[in-house]
């Protein structure tokens, strides 16, 4: 099954990206480059190729040079609103919630991506994959190693968190046996899940996610064999480059 005609699409690019310094003192993370490519083209691309046209991007670091890249190049094809937080960044959670009405009066799942995360994930794999879950929320994870991890039951579903450098656990469902995964920062999410999210203002997703998991099921969908590059420091546009030509 191909994703539907009118599912949309959420880019998350309010960041300050201090990991990307010296670049991020001038310049927005969602504008650093991959191979001649910025961040934010790559993943408008990554989006559009499953025919998905319709998109929300959040911005809040400088983002007049964002707006400008934007429509420079049309849009990269796309139908493109922006968001703008102009105080601060809300970050994912404040963000998502900032933005529902772009989601409201659709029953369609939709997706939401990091700006400055790379993958060369199939999106209708795991939207097929949600839409047979019958989740709340599906989560793009792999097993690769990573700070902190999500922690899933043997049937996927979330039920806590880890941090992996200080050993701290959130654990929202009881299971004997949990096993960690490293999340691709890739969403599909039904619109539901907007008129269950109680925090206000600036908040994590991950926060929404671990408090909604004590009731509802989100799952995790395992795609370890594709590629997936966090382009969240200077090094790892160097080894961006060598898969994402």
């Amino acid at each position: 099954m191909k994703i539907p005609q009118g599912t949309k699409a959420m880019i998350f690019a309010a960041g300050l990206g201090t990991r990307l310094k010296p670049f991020t003192d001038k310049h927005p993370k969602a504008l650093a480059r991959v191979n001649g490519k910025s961040l934010l083209q790559r993943n408008i691309e990554f989006i559009a190729a499953s025919g998905i046209q319709e998109i929300i991007i959040n911005i809040h670091h400088f983002p007049d040079q964002i707006i400008h890249h934007l429509h420079y190049n049309n849009n990269f094809g796309c139908d493109i609103v922006i968001s703008h937080e102009i105080k601060e960044p809300l970050e994912t959670g404040g963000g998502l919630k900032k933005d529902r009405w772009f989601f409201e009066g659709s029953d369609l799942p939709f997706f939401v991506v990091n700006v400055d995360i790379l993958t060369n994930l199939n999106l209708d794999n795991i939207y097929n994959y949600h839409i047979e879950k019958k989740g709340l929320a599906t989560l793009a994870v792999t097993n690769r190693t990573s700070s902190r991890s999500f922690l899933f039951d043997q049937d996927e579903v979330l039920c806590g968190w880890e941090n992996n450098k200080t050993g701290e656990k959130r654990i929202s469902r009881y299971h004997q046996a949990l096993h960690p995964a490293a999340f691709t920062t890739v969403h599909v999410i039904n619109p539901a899940l907007l008129n269950l999210i109680q925090q206000e203002g600036k908040f994590s997703i991950i926060d929404t996610y671990l408090d909604l998991a004590r009731t509802q099921r989100i799952y995790g969908f395992d795609h370890s064999n594709d590629i997936v590059v966090d382009v969240g420091k200077p090094e790892s546009i160097e080894l961006a480059e060598k898969y994402f030509l």
